[in-house]
């Protein structure tokens, strides 16, 4: 476990971390619950009428969407992972843990694009404690004004 960083074991403990940092840099949020494997969204193999997983469980995903510039939303899925949205640009497959240190380097202002001349091409980068990264190809034609106010 990397200092400063929590274990999120659940989806609500995540959410309750994302009031926590949307608190923090003075965010309005906005929370959507989905319960049952009839409700999530990877869940489409469930039979109908079926709420539970095999092992009786409730699956439990969260939306949960920013207010202010940039526009970020969090689909935190019941596998522990979630998909985070900056404006028009998405990372899949981030670790339910590391949701609160990327949304906090992209609030805080440490997230940033990276421009390359040749081939041209832009790429959001996201720093989290650790020296590790996180970045995802942009689009030239989805640069918005807060990705082209982070070019470096």
């Amino acid at each position: 476990m990397i200092e400063g960083m929590d274990h999120l074991p659940t989806t609500e403990s995540a959410v309750a971390a994302l009031v926590t940092v949307a608190a923090e840099y003075a965010r309005e949020i906005e929370v959507t619950h989905d319960i049952g494997a009839d409700q999530t969204s990877r869940r489409s193999a469930a039979g109908v009428g079926v709420t539970t997983d095999p092992d009786g469980s409730l699956p439990h995903e969260a939306f949960v969407e920013f207010g202010g510039d940039p526009r970020v939303s969090v689909r935190l899925l019941p596998e522990g992972d979630a998909l985070i949205t900056v404006d028009t640009v998405e990372f899949p497959d981030i670790p339910r843990d590391d949701v609160p240190a990327f949304l906090r380097s992209v609030f805080g202002g440490t997230a940033h694009v990276r421009a390359r001349s040749f081939p041209p091409g832009y790429r959001l980068v996201v720093p989290l404690p650790g020296d590790r990264t996180h970045k995802e190809l942009v689009p030239m034609t989805l640069l918005t004004p807060w990705l082209s106010s982070r070019v470096r």
